[in-house]
C-alpha cells in the first residue's frame, strides 16, 4: 500500500514515510515468511534489538577519520586505504559542503592517526564522493586502487595507481557502464576488471527508498572488463559488501536485507555459481578476507531504522561479525564487537591486520581494536 502522502520521514509502528512517500512494510516482498509480517520487518530493521556491548580488547579512534570510513582496504604491507566522506541518499553526513577523500594509516605505527592522499590533477576532486574500494597488486608490484564514485548523483568507478612515496593517487580511468547505475562495492581482480554490487534497481531517488522499505529482491553482481560487462547474479535484496575468496575461487557477497552472506564460485567465463548462504543474524554491510586464515569479517548495522531516522541522543550501533571455515558445512558465526553508543556509529566494514581490528563506518569516525589483549 503506497499513498501520495507528504511528510517527515518517521517511524510509527511499520508505517515509513520516506521523501514523501509513505509505505506500509508489513504487506512487502521484504517482510515475507513464515512468521507474521510485522515479526519479519521488525527483525529486519532491528526494532525491538537490544545490543550486548562487546569489546575484543583495548580499543581507541583513529585520529583524523571524523566524516565516516565506509569501506577499508588493507596493502600487505600494513598500509590501509579508507574512503570517507560518502554522500548517500537518506543517510547523515556530517561534512555535506565538502569533497570526499581516501585516507592513509600506517598500522605500523603505535598510534594510529589518518592522513589525506593526493590526487593526480585531471580528476575532479570536488565532486569526489568515494563509496566501496578494493585494491589488486599487479605482478611488478603496481597497486591499483579501484574506487567507487558517486558524482553528482550518478555512479562511476574509478581506477587509480597508489604511490606511495608520494602519498597519492594517480588518476587512470573513469568506467561508467549501464549495467553499473547504482554500485556499493567493488572486488578488483586485474588491473583493469572487477565484480561490482548494485544496491538498487531503480535509480531514482524516491524510487530507491520505497525499493528499500519494500525488499525488492532484484539487485544484481556485475563482472566488467573492457572487453565484457554482464550480470552475474540477480535476485538479491540490497546486495552490499564483495570480496573473493585467498585462493580467487570463490566471491562473497552480502545480502543486506536478507541478512545473508553468499558464497560462489567463480566458472572460468567469470560467471558465478551459487554454492551456498550464510545467514548472521543482522544486516551485513562490507566483507573483508583475511589473506592468511580466509576468515570473512564483516562491519554491522545491528539496528538500522536509527540510521535512516538519525538522532544523535539515540544513535545508531555498531556491531563486527566474524565467519570462520566458511566454505565448510559447518560455518562459525561470532560476534566480535558491539556497541551500543554514540562511541561508533553505524559501522560499515571492519578488517584485521596482525593485532589489529579496524572497523569503520558510513558517516562517523573509525576504531582499532588491539585483538592481542583478549583474556
Amino acid at each position: 500500500w503506497i499513498s501520495g502522502k507528504v511528510g517527515k520521514r518517521e517511524l510509527r509502528g511499520f508505517v515509513f514515510q520516506l521523501e514523501g512517500w509513505e509505505v506500509l512494510a508489513p504487506q512487502s516482498g521484504a517482510c515475507e515468511g513464515k512468521v507474521p509480517p510485522s515479526k519479519r520487518c521488525s527483525k529486519l530493521m532491528g526494532v525491538f534489538r537490544e545490543l550486548v556491548p562487546i569489546e575484543p580488547g583495548n580499543c581507541h579512534l583513529i585520529k583524523g577519520v571524523e566524516y565516516g570510513s565506509e569501506d577499508i582496504n588493507i596493502l600487505p604491507g600494513g598500509l590501509a586505504l579508507i574512503s570517507t566522506g560518502l554522500k548517500y541518499q537518506s543517510l547523515p553526513n556530517f561534512d555535506s559542503d565538502r569533497p570526499g577523500h581516501i585516507l592513509l594509516v600506517d598500522l605500523n605505527e603505535s598510534v594510529l592517526s589518518a592522513v589525506k592522499l593526493r590526487i593526480s590533477r585531471g580528476f575532479d576532486v570536488e565532486s569526489f564522493n568515494p563509496h566501496g574500494l578494493s585494491t589488486y597488486i599487479d605482478g611488478d608490484g603496481t597497486v591499483y586502487v579501484f574506487v567507487v564514485n558517486h558524482p553528482r548523483q550518478i555512479t562511476t568507478v574509478e581506477i587509480f595507481t597508489f604511490d606511495e612515496d608520494q602519498n597519492s593517487l594517480n588518476h587512470l580511468k573513469t568506467i561508467k557502464h549501464e549495467l553499473l547505475h547504482s554500485v556499493n562495492d567493488i572486488v578488483a581482480l586485474s588491473p583493469d576488471s572487477f565484480y561490482a554490487t548494485n544496491d538498487h534497481y531503480f535509480s531514482h531517488e524516491h524510487l530507491k527508498n520505497l525499493e528499500l522499505v519494500i525488499g525488492l529482491s532484484w539487485c544484481t553482481v556485475v563482472y566488467y572488463s573492457p572487453s565484457d560487462v554482464k550480470e552475474v547474479a540477480t535476485g538479491l535484496r540490497l546486495a552490499n559488501g564483495i570480496n573473493v575468496s585467498p585462493d580467487r575461487r570463490y566471491i562473497y557477497i552480502a545480502e543486506s536485507l536478507g541478512h545473508n552472506v553468499h558464497v560462489m564460485e567463480i566458472a572460468a567465463n567469470n560467471t558465478l555459481t551459487p554454492v551456498k548462504i550464510v545467514n548472521v543474524g543482522t544486516l551485513p554491510d562490507n566483507l573483508e578476507v583475511d589473506p592468511k586464515t580466509g576468515d570473512v569479517w564483516i562491519g554491522c548495522c545491528p539496528i538500522c531504522w536509527k540510521l535512516f531516522l538519525y538522532n544523535p541522543e539515540n544513535a545508531p550501533g555498531s556491531e563486527v561479525i566474524r565467519i570462520e571455515n566458511i566454505l565448510s558445512m559447518d560455518p562459525k558465526v561470532t560476534q566480535v564487537y558491539v556497541n551500543n553508543d554514540s562511541t561508533l556509529q553505524g559501522s560499515s566494514v571492519a578488517t584485521v591486520y596482525e593485532e589489529k581490528l579496524l572497523i569503520g563506518t558510513i558517516f562517523h569516525k573509525a576504531l582499532y581494536c588491539e585483538l592481542s589483549a583478549q583474556p
